[in-house]
């Protein structure tokens, strides 16, 4: 320990490191595994704690052997090894676009299971290779290698702040729209019963009932001496 601060892990113990008077001393039986137990191993005073894990062997070779020594940086300096290029590269066959002739069919004005398979027969449309400058193709003519330039930035509409007012528009579009569904969701349709309520029936005149057979029957009995005065008097009762 140097400066307060505790060393990097050490070894594991061994059964002479742990001998009498020491913080591991063990009575009895002692195994190896009781010095590779995190649990059972006790913190040494003054001293980093061990890992527990015990390592390799001397031959042990870490990280990846290389069985083939092909001479460093003399060898490399002194004879390059170049890639030969294939004479005649294989050419990828890709499957066949069943879409694009599809398309292509009902254009044609395909509309049987027998003319599809016709048209199949008479074009072959192949899907197009996206890695074909991975094995060795032509690079296909107005190809451009990155991504696309952003386009500018109008300076002109930032300074007028014009993205604020199309956006306070569309708000307000938007506001308008909502209240024009609300109000029609919050109207109550209109049945019998509300517009016999706002427009009633009108009332029909009481009229007494009477049998037929009486209807056109002339009265028995004169109480007025003539008609004149059965007017007026009824005209005066009314």
């Amino acid at each position: 320990m140097a400066g307060g601060r505790a060393g990097p892990r050490r070894q594991p113990m061994s059964l002479a490191e742990a001998g009498p008077g020491t913080e591991n001393e063990r009575l009895g039986l002692v195994r190896l595994s009781m010095l590779r137990n995190p649990l059972i191993i006790k913190p040494e005073l003054g001293k980093p704690m061990r890992n527990c894990y015990s390592l390799p062997g001397p031959d042990f070779t870490y990280g990846m052997y290389m069985h083939k020594r092909d001479g460093g940086v003399p060898e490399a300096i002194g004879h390059w090894d170049t890639v030969k290029a294939k004479a005649h590269p294989r050419k990828r066959v890709m499957p066949r676009d069943f879409v694009a002739m599809g398309r292509a069919a009902v254009d044609e004005g395909c509309t049987k299971a027998r003319e599809f398979a016709l048209y199949y027969g008479y074009m072959d449309i192949r899907c197009k290779d996206k890695g074909i400058l991975r094995y060795g193709g032509k690079v296909p003519p107005g190809m451009t290698f990155g991504k696309p330039p952003r386009p500018p930035t109008p300076f002109f509409d930032l300074m007028q702040h014009r993205y604020k007012e199309l956006w306070m528009e569309e708000q307000r579009a938007r506001t308008r729209v909502q209240h024009m569904v609300k109000k029609k969701m919050g109207e109550v349709r209109e049945n019998r019963t509300t517009f016999l309520r706002t427009h009633p029936l009108p009332v029909k005149e009481e009229s007494f009932w009477h049998l037929r057979r009486f209807e056109k029957a002339k009265p028995h009995l004169r109480t007025f001496p003539d008609p004149q005065s059965r007017q007026k008097a009824l005209s005066a009762s009314h």
